[in-house]
């Protein structure tokens, strides 16, 4: 039997979903929704088309409707919040997920979208939870998800996910707010050692790890030629881009851009970066790598007193002066100083940190 003699256009739909044709699959369905002859079945298949379409922004507007035409019904809430996550608005996708529970309880796949979902904002322990409620025989996929988890929750860093979630969310007042609530110093204890460290520096080819808002590029900027950003969140990186300050913006994990070929730096600075790094091992070997010779590295850390790293309450990790004086040795890196300082308080108490400046032996 072909797709044409099946009566059911749902049906049809997903044998052009499964065939590879999502495409034709949502124009069917649209057209059946648009000659009013489409119910509820019928917008959340149209959503799926879609999806599998990768037509995200459409996919959105179909979930939209399709869950204000049936606000009550949990399905449709899980539809937007599938539609919200692949369009990269995961907070959004959260709340609607959660909604769904509460709406429907022991919906399967409302709590599994949500435990995905924190899966990718790195709240491991979140989705875990979420998962100990899931029963295998009913999600075949459930002891991966389940694995992926662990191994974020026991990685010696914080997930990608976990900080770029983390700051998308802050973006809007994150200046304010560290400057005001937290009174962040970070870049100006950097630029206070450059001034130790570099005396006369001038038209310095810098790289700015987890660049953030750009305010350690204000910091630095008349030391500059050109100066380059990274950071995980897109949100942080349109707010650097809107400074005018930098060459190159790229929405990227330090880790992994730092261990590729590319332009070499002068300075590279970190400041309040490694606080979401435990083992700094990759960053010092990719640093070095991407250092001129002569050139410097400047970042601030917490400081820990009982161990090479660990993590703090505020899931911030925290690193030690033996510690990174033995990660430099090891990756050829010479201490040119290491200052005590505060780079930020939390509840108007002062962090106790480090601010560290190494060179690269020639």
């Amino acid at each position: 039997m072909t797709e044409m003699e099946i009566d059911d256009p749902l049906v049809q739909a997903q044998i052009l979903i499964e065939a590879g044709r999502p495409g034709d699959a949502a124009r069917l369905l649209a057209a059946r929704i648009a000659a009013g002859r489409g119910g509820l079945l019928a917008r959340l298949a149209l959503v799926r088309a879609l999806l599998a379409a990768k037509d995200n922004d459409a996919a959105l507007a179909a979930a939209r409707e399709a869950a204000s035409l049936n606000a009550n019904v949990a399905q449709a809430v899980v539809a937007l919040g599938e539609a919200l996550m692949a369009a990269g608005h995961l907070p959004a996708a959260i709340s609607e997920f959660h909604r769904a529970l509460r709406l429907e309880p022991d919906s399967h796949a409302a709590r599994l979208h949500l435990g995905l979902a924190w899966l990718d904002a790195g709240e491991a322990d979140k989705a875990l939870e979420q998962f100990a409620a899931l029963d295998e025989a009913t999600v075949p996929a459930l002891a991966d998800h389940i694995a992926r988890a662990r191994a974020i929750r026991d990685r010696p860093r914080s997930d990608a996910g976990y900080v770029r979630h983390l700051f998308d969310q802050f973006s809007a007042d994150y200046d304010a707010r560290m400057r005001g609530q937290l009174g962040y110093q970070a870049p100006e204890i950097l630029r206070a050692l450059a001034n130790l460290v570099l005396p006369g520096a001038r038209d310095l080819a810098i790289l700015d790890l987890g660049c953030g808002t750009g305010l350690a590029a204000e910091a630095f900027a008349d030391l500059a030629a050109a100066i380059d950003g990274i950071d995980l969140s897109p949100a942080m990186i349109a707010k650097a881009r809107a400074r005018g300050l930098y060459r190159t913006l790229v929405v990227a994990d330090i880790e992994t851009a730092l261990s590729q070929s590319g332009a070499r730096y002068d300075l590279i600075l970190a400041a309040d970066t490694l606080v979401y790094l435990g083992d700094l091992g990759a960053t010092f070997a990719g640093a070095a790598q991407r250092l001129t010779p002569g050139g410097h590295v400047l970042f601030t850390v917490e400081r820990s007193e009982a161990s090479d790293f660990e993590l703090g309450p505020k899931r911030r990790w925290r690193h030690s002066e033996p510690y990174l004086r033995r990660l430099a040795a090891a990756h050829r890196l010479d201490i040119a100083g290491i200052v005590a300082c505060s780079p930020r308080s939390e509840a108007n108490v002062p962090v106790e940190g480090l601010a560290v400046a190494l060179s690269r032996l020639s």
